[in-house]
């Protein structure tokens, strides 16, 4: 019991680092961007590459998947993204959606479809056990380096939000755009950092999660789900919500598929339906703004 709810919270702390981005970009910035699995899939791609074609570290992967998937997304919002943001909602996932597909295609065409392998460092590649029976915990390296390096990242995504001027400045570009303009704030700029920290989250994710969920073309297709999930259940207004549903999402995902194999992800979409119908606009909303 104890292993699977380990196992299930550092499932949910890998989805919560995949989707925050998500959550960035359609509950801050209200643009829905549904080829976001496409850069934590081109920051699985760029950690497998410079580890297995250039012998890069792994540690050192991980915030070199930030930084280029960031630079990537950047320039991605600068040149394509910016333009779609006064579209309407349809516009927006008509146009996100065809991005996810055209990186699968890319990315078979110039990769290949055959699942990559990711060889982790050997001490992450271990496991430790504490007691016995059934109430014996079994923590893998790996999960237990995951639940460290994400939850670092949610204390500081959550101070950086709510206690630093450029978070105040979000939610002020984002709850007014013309008001914070006129009050001096470069909304572009704000907008572009804000998208390409996100863009950069979803690469770390990537790199983080390649060995764990898997690295082949159909990853942004394939999560795709999951991410919306986190998001919706979560709400948009902060990243305490998503990573409620995240961790939610986790343990019944690796509960249900050890007690009742047969019936899949059924048991995370029962959670989901429960979750909105009970709280339509997700666990935490904010107040004010629009």
């Amino acid at each position: 019991m104890l292993t699977i709810l380990f196992d299930g919270i550092a499932y949910g702390m890998l989805l919560f680092v995949l989707a925050v981005g998500l959550a960035v970009t359609l509950g801050l910035m209200n643009f829905i961007n549904l080829a976001h699995g496409a850069f934590a899939m081109a920051g699985g791609y760029l950690t497998v590459f410079a580890m297995q074609k250039l012998g890069v570290p792994f540690l050192v992967c991980l915030p070199l998947a930030f930084i280029v998937v960031g630079l990537l997304g950047a320039l991605l919002e600068r040149t394509l993204y910016r333009p779609i943001y006064g579209k309407s909602h349809l516009d927006q996932v008509l146009f996100s959606i065809g991005l996810a597909f055209m990186a699968v295609a890319a990315v078979d065409y110039f990769v290949g479809s055959s699942q990559q392998n990711l060889q982790l460092p050997e001490w992450l590649r271990g496991r430790t056990e504490i007691g016995d029976g059934a109430w014996m915990l079994g923590m893998g390296h790996y999960r237990l380096f995951i639940i460290g390096v994400c939850a670092v990242l949610t204390i500081v995504l959550q101070l950086i939000l709510t206690k630093t001027r450029f978070g105040s400045r979000l939610r002020a570009a984002v709850d007014d755009p013309r008001v914070a303009a006129g009050l001096g704030i470069n909304v572009n700029v704000v907008f572009l950092a804000t998208f390409a920290v996100g863009s950069g989250l979803a690469g770390l994710g990537g790199a983080l999660g390649a060995e764990i969920l898997g690295l082949d073309p159909t990853f942004p297709l394939k999560y795709m789900i999951y991410f919306l999930i986190v998001v919706s259940v979560g709400g948009t207004s902060s990243i305490t919500g998503p990573l409620a549903a995240a961790l939610l999402l986790g343990i019944a995902d690796v509960s249900g598929k050890y007690f009742i194999p047969k019936m899949g992800a059924f048991t995370v979409y029962l959670l989901m339906i429960a979750i909105l119908l009970w709280r339509p606009q997700g666990l935490f909303t904010r107040k004010g703004g629009r």
